[in-house]
Formats: structure tokens, C-alpha cells, sequence
């Protein structure tokens, strides 16, 4: 019986067999031996990684330059020779079942007939260029000598800091980048890469970016746990750059144009002191030391220049002091009678001999405001006193014909120091009044800081919710705006703001 299953199983293998024999094409393997050496020298060349596409098996060439592909599937195939210093050289190829292909290759060294690209010129920035931007195009020239791809690698460095970035560029001559370090040297420099040749470097340039007109505000944002300074414009939303190191606690700055500097509070191993700084940051100087700023909760103590930037005056509990732009030469100016702490300060433009003045008690309220002849120390107008809760945020326009601060109008006084209901409010010297300027601020948002813009007609200042830790913006108000839309929104995460232009 197994012999006649056998049979039979024989019998069907064989029918099949012979059934098709005339549908299924031929498949197989061959070989692919070849050899390789310089197109020039006609030398042998060892070490050379031979591969095929489609893909086989990979090999390379022995001393004598020969190699061979074995059981590879029958097709058509094209070969690759590649080695270091030579171009890499294609030939096409046939494989048949039971067959030797062969093919030989002639490398060329990456240099024979083929030219480096032209040496990259620098366009712009020019060499020596002051840019008043953080965000620049840079522009080369250069080209293949023949129909190479071109790849162009721009390293840029910073001379502050000594950090370097790498950009690559395809066959392209213009490249942007932004968020460039105002105040900065920069060294940039082009390489032309074509893969075949030695790269090609330009020449190094160097560049400078600087602050211009645009950049007329200053205002504080927390950042790492810090208050850091931060430059802006107020005619272009988010155009911005940091001044101050997230590192340092650095906040209330004010611009003088007159010297060109800013001056800012800044507080180290519990002290607080007045620096002094270019606008871009460069040329830190601290100017205070012996007499430290001092009062209550130091995020609302403000000080301010004398009008023409020859000193700051600036408050420690019941006194207030000036010291020279430079540093040294403290002397006392006035001392309040009642004990009552000196904590904000503003001058004007034309008239040194008047200054605005606010006091509160150590727990920040009875706060009185007015003008102090600093001549005479008498005072010579009282704009506010004996009102309940919170005010402040002086702000003295360039003739003293007008005073702009904020007022709590809720009259809450806690332990906190929490602000409910700051409103803003003009006062007239002329007539005498204040009046609550009608912005669109929202019930359970509190205004705060107001300040002059460079005109006179508007007024920069901070708008926050009065939740504990709510995140502040700066508005502009403009008077006598018919249009509907007289808040606009400069600064997001932003305080204490700084108008000089």
C-alpha cells in the first residue's frame, strides 16, 4: 500500500512538472567581477567599496584592484565605485543566471575636471556696520565653476559671548536670522562646499548691532524668577529684545537721552541699589552703595533723573537723596517730618528745582502726594492725602502743568497690600482737580504705573488683574481719541513701563 501511495505521489510531481515548464520564466543567480583603477595613472586601486542599485551585497576591491560580487539575482543593475579623493563613478550592468558580468572602472580624483566654486564674497552686513536690528538678511556672492550643487555654511559668532552658530544653505546666496544680541559684535564668515573639492572660504566680517529710535520704551518682565529689563517698540507689536541678564533681579528702569543711559534698580544678597547702563545694556556701573535704596516693598519704590542727567534722586525710608550719574557725591535732599516713608519720586523736563513726591506709612497707605521746591523744601502743592487705600505711580509731564498717577478707588487697606480697584487719574495744575481717565479697564483689573508718552498725547501703563500672581500687560491710552479705540495693547507679560523717544 505505501509503495502505491509513493507511485502515485511520483506520478502527480512529475505531471506537474512537465505542466509547466513552458509558464515559469527563468530565475536565478550570477556574478559581477570587475576592476578598478585611476583614470590617469591606469594604477590599481585597493579598498574601493563597490555597491549596486537595486541593492546586493556590498565588497571591495583587493590590492590588485579586482572584486566580485557572487550569487546575486539575475537583472539589471547599476554599480557604484566610491573612494575618498576620487569621484564617485556609476556603470551599468547586466547579470545572467549563471553568468559572469564584468565591468571596469576608471576613477577620476575629485580635482580632475572639476573646479572648486568661486571664493564667496560678503555683500552685507559690510564689514564695519553698525545694524540697527536684531533680526538681519545676510547676503554673498559666489557660484559652482561648473554644475556642481553648491551647499554654503555660514558661522556666525558672537564677540560678547565668544558662542558661534552654523547655518547650511543649499544653492542659495541670502539667509536670514533673527533674535540677534543688540549691542553686539558679530564675526561671520562663508564657506562654499561643493562635496568634491576642498571647501572655499570667504573672508571674515564683522558687524555691529545696535538700538535705534524704534526702540523708545523699557519695561519689566519676571522671567526665571528674576524681574528682567527688556527694550521695545512701541511702534511694532513683539518688536523686543532683552537688555538684562535673567540671572540678576533688575526692574523699574528709567531712560535719560540726555546722558543716553538707563538707570534700574537692582537687588543682590538682599540689598538694593541704582545701576547705571548703556541702552543696550553694555557699560554697567553701580551708583549707589554706602546709602542703599531702601522704603516700602521695594517693587514700588521709584526713583528718577534730574533733568539733565547729572544725578538721580532717589529715597531711603523717610529721605530722599541725590547721587551723581557717575557714581559717589550722596548728599541728602529732604527728610519728611512725620516719619512717613518717601516712596516714589518725578521730575520734569524744564524746571530742576520742582519735584513730585510720594509718602505712606510703613504699612504703604496714608499716602500723600505733592510737589516739593527742592530750593526751598517747602512744599507747594498737595495733589492727594487723606484718602483710604493705595495709590501712586507719579508721573510729571515736561512743564509740571499736569501729574498722572493711580488711586485705589475701593479704599481697602490689608495686610497684604492688596490692590483692588486702581484707576488712573490726571490732575491739572491749572485748575487744581483730578480726573479719572475713562479707560476700557474691566471690574477686577487694576491700572497701574502710568507715564507720559514723549508727546503728552497718550499715557503708557500697566494693566493686571488683582488676583495674586495674574500676569501684567502694558496699554496705551491716547486722549481726546474719538475713534472708539482708546487702549491699545503694547506688551504682553510686561510692567513698569518707560517712554522716552
Amino acid at each position: 500500500m505505501r509503495n502505491i501511495i509513493y507511485i502515485y505521489i511520483l506520478f502527480i510531481g512529475i505531471f506537474s512538472i512537465g505542466c509547466s515548464e513552458d509558464t515559469i520564466s527563468e530565475i536565478g543567480t550570477g556574478k559581477l567581477a570587475g576592476t578598478v583603477v585611476g583614470q590617469s595613472s591606469n594604477i590599481p586601486l585597493a579598498n574601493v567599496k563597490i555597491s549596486t542599485n537595486p541593492a546586493s551585497s556590498t565588497t571591495f576591491s583587493d590590492d590588485e584592484g579586482n572584486f566580485q560580487l557572487d550569487e546575486i539575482s539575475s537583472g539589471s543593475y547599476s554599480v557604484q565605485a566610491e573612494l575618498e579623493g576620487y569621484a564617485t563613478a556609476f556603470e551599468a550592468a547586466a547579470v545572467t543566471v549563471g553568468g559572469i558580468s564584468n565591468v571596469v572602472f576608471e576613477l577620476k580624483t575629485a580635482s580632475d575636471n572639476n573646479k572648486s566654486p568661486l571664493t564667496p564674497n560678503l555683500l552685507y552686513p559690510e564689514d564695519g556696520d553698525i545694524i540697527f536690528t536684531s533680526d538681519i538678511e545676510f547676503v554673498w556672492s559666489s557660484a559652482s565653476s561648473d554644475n556642481d550643487d553648491i551647499s554654503y555654511i555660514l558661522q556666525l559668532r558672537n564677540g560678547r559671548t565668544n558662542s558661534s552658530e552654523i547655518y547650511t544653505i543649499v544653492n542659495d546666496t541670502t539667509f536670514s536670522v533673527s533674535n540677534l544680541e543688540l549691542g553686539t559684535s558679530y564675526f561671520w564668515q562663508i564657506a562654499a562646499d561643493d562635496s568634491i573639492n576642498d571647501k572655499v572660504q570667504s573672508s571674515i566680517s564683522q558687524f555691529q548691532t545696535d538700538l535705534n529710535e524704534d526702540f523708545n520704551f523699557l519695561f519689566t518682565r519676571l522671567q526665571d524668577g528674576n524681574s528682567v529689563i527688556y527694550a521695545g517698540s512701541s511702534k511694532d507689536f513683539g518688536v523686543e529684545f532683552q537688555v538684562t541678564s535673567s540671572s540678576t533681579n533688575s526692574f523699574r528702569p528709567r531712560k535719560n537721552l540726555d546722558v543716553n543711559k538707563m538707570a534700574f534698580l537692582r537687588t543682590s544678597g538682599g540689598v538694593t541699589n541704582i545701576f547705571t547702563a548703556n541702552l543696550d545694556g553694555t557699560d554697567l556701573k553701580q551708583i549707589t552703595s554706602s546709602i542703599p535704596v531702601n522704603g516700602f516693598r521695594l517693587d514700588e519704590i521709584d526713583f528718577a533723573w534730574a533733568v539733565n542727567g547729572s544725578k538721580i534722586y532717589y529715597p531711603s525710608f523717610d529721605k530722599l537723596y541725590s547721587v551723581d550719574a557717575t557714581g559717589g557725591g550722596t548728599k541728602l535732599i529732604y527728610q519728611t517730618t512725620d516719619g512717613s516713608f518717601i516712596t516714589e519720586v518725578s521730575t520734569t523736563d524744564f524746571n530742576n528745582n520742582v519735584i513730585a513726591l510720594k509718602t505712606n506709612n510703613s504699612n504703604g497707605y496714608g499716602v500723600k502726594i505733592f510737589t516739593l521746591n527742592l530750593s526751598t523744601k517747602i512744599i507747594e502743592r498737595t495733589i492727594l492725602e487723606n484718602v483710604n487705600g493705595a495709590a501712586g505711580g507719579l508721573g510729571l509731564n515736561a512743564n509740571a502743568s499736569q501729574l498722572i498717577y493711580s488711586r485705589d478707588i475701593s479704599g481697602s487697606e490689608n495686610d497684604q497690600y492688596r490692590i483692588f480697584q486702581s484707576r488712573l487719574f490726571l490732575y491739572d495744575f491749572n485748575t487744581g482737580l483730578s480726573t479719572q481717565l475713562e479707560t476700557d479697564v474691566a471690574l477686577g483689573e487694576n491700572e497701574l504705573d502710568p507715564i507720559f508718552s514723549p508727546s503728552e498725547g497718550s499715557i503708557a501703563f500697566t494693566r493686571v488683574k488683582n488676583n495674586i500672581g495674574a500676569t501684567p500687560s502694558i496699554y496705551n491710552y491716547i486722549f481726546n481719541d474719538n475713534s472708539g479705540d482708546e487702549d491699545q495693547l503694547l506688551f504682553l507679560n510686561a510692567a513698569m513701563p518707560d517712554w522716552e523717544e
